[in-house]
This record gives C-alpha cells, sequence and structure tokens, in this order.
C-alpha cells in the first residue's frame, strides 16, 4: 500500500500530540461532492464533518482509529492534511504516486520532511510558541478582543478560562467579530444610551448572549433583549444560562414573532436562522414595529423555487442547482427592495455563518428618518417587474403591498 509510511506517520504523531482540528482537503476530482472535511474531538470520539457546496454529513470515529480514518480518506482521493494540536501544525502534502512531503509550523517557521521521512522533524515545541493567528490577525482591532474570559465565549469553547482563544475555533471567532463589526456599524449611529432587541429564532442564543455582552460591557448601552424561539426547553435553557451570567435585561420567551406583543418600542430585530417564510413574516413585523435596525440571514428559501414559470428566462430553471440559487437570490433581491419600499436604506452583505455553512448573504437595513418616494416607487416597480416575469407570489410583498390594497 503506497501510503503505509502516511499510515505510521500520523500514528507517531498522534501518540505525542492529541490534535484538537484535522481538515482533510483537495480532492483530486474537482468534480467530486465532498470538498473538505474537518475532524474535530467530541467526547471520546472525533466527528468527522463531511462539507458539500451546501450541505454537511456528519460521522463519528473513534480515537483509537483516528489514523486509519484519516489515511483511508487520502487513499479515497484527498491531497492534503492539516493537523491541528496545542503543540504545532502538521501539513502533508500527497503526490499521485501516493508519497508525500511533511511540514511541521512550530514557531513561525516550517521545516520541510521529505518523503515521509518524519523522524528526522523531531523538534522540541512549547505549546506557547503557537499563536493562533497569523502576522495579518495580529495587525487587525477585533472588537472582541482575547486577554478577558467573556463568559459566553467560554461555554461556547472559544475563549478558555483564561480568556485566550482555542486554536481550533479562531474561525468562529473571527466569523461573530465580523457580525458585531456589521451591528456597530449602524448602532454607533443611532447614538442611544440604551436599545430594545427582538432576536427571533434565537434557537440555542449564543450569539443572542453575545450581543448582549457587546451592547452592555463594550458599548456601554442599557440593553433589553428578548429572545423568540418555539422549543420551550431550548428557552428554558437560555433563562438559566443569562441567570448564570447575571445578564438581568436578557430574557427568553417561547413564542413566534408574527403576533408577537413587545413591551417596548423596538429599536434592532436580529433574525438569523429563520427559515424560507418564516424570516418574511420577522420582517413584516419588524417593519411594523418601525425598528430602526433589522439584521437577517435567511436560510432554506424554497418559496420562490416552487413558484418560478417563464417563458422567456427557461436557461434559469433548466438546471436544478441553477433553479435553486436564482431562486434564493431573487428572494433576497425582493425582500431587500421591499425593505425600500417600507421606508429603510437596505444592504445585502456576504457573511458566513457560525456553523460553517457556506457563504450566506446577510441584510441590514436601516430605517430612513423621511423616506424618498422616488426610491420606494422604484424599489416597488422593480419587485413586480420580476413578479409578472417570473410569476412569483413572495410571501414579504404580500404582507406588505397586497394586505394594504385589499
Amino acid at each position: 500500500m503506497k501510503n503505509t509510511n502516511l499510515l505510521l506517520t500520523l500514528k507517531d504523531i498522534l501518540s505525542n500530540e492529541h490534535p484538537n482540528k484535522i481538515i482533510i482537503s483537495k480532492p483530486v476530482l474537482k468534480s467530486s461532492d465532498i470538498k473538505k472535511i474537518v475532524a474535530e474531538p467530541k467526547a471520546k470520539n472525533y466527528q468527522f464533518s463531511k462539507y458539500t457546496e451546501k450541505q454537511v454529513f456528519h460521522e463519528n470515529i473513534s480515537a483509537q482509529h483516528l489514523a486509519e480514518k484519516v489515511n483511508e480518506l487520502t487513499l479515497s482521493g484527498f491531497r492534503q492534511i492539516n493537523l491541528f494540536s496545542d503543540r504545532s501544525e502538521h501539513i502533508f502534502l500527497i503526490s499521485k504516486d501516493g508519497s508525500f512531503t511533511h511540514k511541521q509550523k512550530a514557531t513561525g517557521k516550517a521545516v520541510a520532511i521529505p518523503n515521509g521521512n518524519f523522524q528526522n522533524s523531531s523538534c522540541p515545541v512549547s505549546a506557547t510558541e503557537i499563536k493562533p493567528n497569523s502576522e495579518h490577525n495580529r495587525k487587525k482591532n477585533y472588537i472582541l478582543n482575547q486577554g478577558f474570559p467573556i463568559a459566553p465565549l467560554v461555554d461556547m469553547g472559544i475563549f478558555t478560562s483564561e480568556g485566550k482563544i482555542v486554536h481550533s475555533m479562531y474561525d468562529k471567532y473571527r466569523q461573530i467579530n465580523r457580525f458585531l463589526e456589521i451591528l456597530d456599524d449602524e448602532v454607533k449611529n443611532l447614538n442611544k444610551k440604551s436599545l430594545n432587541v427582538i432576536d427571533f429564532g434565537c434557537g440555542k442564543s449564543y450569539l443572542t448572549f453575545v450581543v448582549y455582552y457587546y451592547l452592555t460591557e463594550i458599548k456601554k448601552i442599557d440593553a433589553h433583549i428578548i429572545g423568540l424561539d418555539l422549543k420551550a426547553d431550548v428557552i428554558k435553557k437560555c433563562n438559566m444560562a443569562a441567570q448564570k451570567y447575571g445578564y438581568t435585561g436578557l430574557k427568553f420567551e417561547v413564542g413566534d414573532v408574527n403576533g408577537f406583543k413587545t413591551p417596548f418600542d423596538v429599536d434592532m430585530v436580529l433574525t438569523l436562522h429563520a427559515c424560507d417564510t418564516a424570516t418574511d413574516y420577522a420582517l413584516y413585523n419588524a417593519v411594523n414595529w418601525q425598528s430602526k435596525l433589522i439584521f437577517s440571514v435567511p436560510c432554506r428559501q424554497h418559496e420562490l423555487n416552487s413558484q418560478i414559470n417563464t417563458d422567456d428566462f427557461n436557461i434559469l430553471t433548466r438546471y436544478g442547482i441553477i433553479k435553486e440559487r436564482f431562486s434564493a437570490l431573487a428572494t433576497d433581491a425582493i425582500r431587500a427592495n421591499l425593505l425600500e419600499y417600507a421606508g429603510y436604506k437596505t444592504q445585502l452583505l456576504e457573511f458566513v455563518d457560525f456553523e460553517h455553512t457556506p457563504k450566506n448573504i446577510l441584510i441590514r437595513a436601516v430605517r430612513r428618518p423621511m423616506p424618498v418616494n422616488s426610491v420606494r416607487n422604484t424599489a416597488l416597480k422593480e419587485v413586480e417587474s420580476l413578479k409578472k416575469e417570473f410569476n412569483f407570489s413572495p410571501t414579504l410583498y404580500n404582507l406588505l403591498v397586497e394586505s394594504k390594497e385589499q
């Protein structure tokens, strides 16, 4: 077997180091459904997450079979392994004939080990010498800086109890900071000493806790946040966590945003996990509440995909994946225009969600003090042209426009 030496090398490393993340990438075939695989420790096993363009599949492998599984995946057509531990990073580049080059990064210098000759690479490495951020990242000032143990981030496994970033969670740390940067651009423009926030579909609410921390501890704003979700067990756990952290202005309730009676004037609406038309109802209620800020990351957008019908643009419906993506993009374009029609300045931003999903679109909408009629009319006309061409009947249009005309 050509990769016998690779298997021995992996076993040698794993006997001395316990990886907190393994990335298997560069499939030989560009047509391969699986683009990369990420393995991370979970309880006594390792969870292998196999990523396609739009989905992720999971498989649990025992720690004692970890080396064999990684080696098996290289045999099935992957050409790169990045293995991270608290001590170092190991990089394997595998050629077509099964030979490989191994590099070990310790203090920022890589030692090349050709032909799998791992014995020559042994060099003691102190755990404090490994820095999770590159030179580029060291120069960036994040909103949530390490050095202080932010309780929700510790419980999420992103920070250690000392407030240091866990190396394998660095991507998620950057994603959370990116989201806060998107919020911060508009929150600072409000110049308010207090903010009332509704978070619809909060789920486990990791991000809700982080937003509360950002508003109260960093911006020094008197924040009142209500997280809404339909799962009673999740809400119970979230309220217990809020009490544990001492977040007195953060409450969670079982409920649907549609028909929810807010106890205050709403300044900000977050909807980051609402699927399909649930996003439309969340946006509709945000408009009715005259929320000053709206931040939404829609997902699983099926409505227009089931409606699309056109005589002149069959090229967009002939291929399933094109039809699906076009329908999703059309959905968000329509929502953005309808928010413009409702009196908001709206942007669509590229955004990577927190569960390592593919890139999504984040809708950021800021209520205009004086809506411009020409802007509103143009936005509505564009939506109606798209509706007519593709026979769309979008929920948000029906709620915002047709319901008022009846």
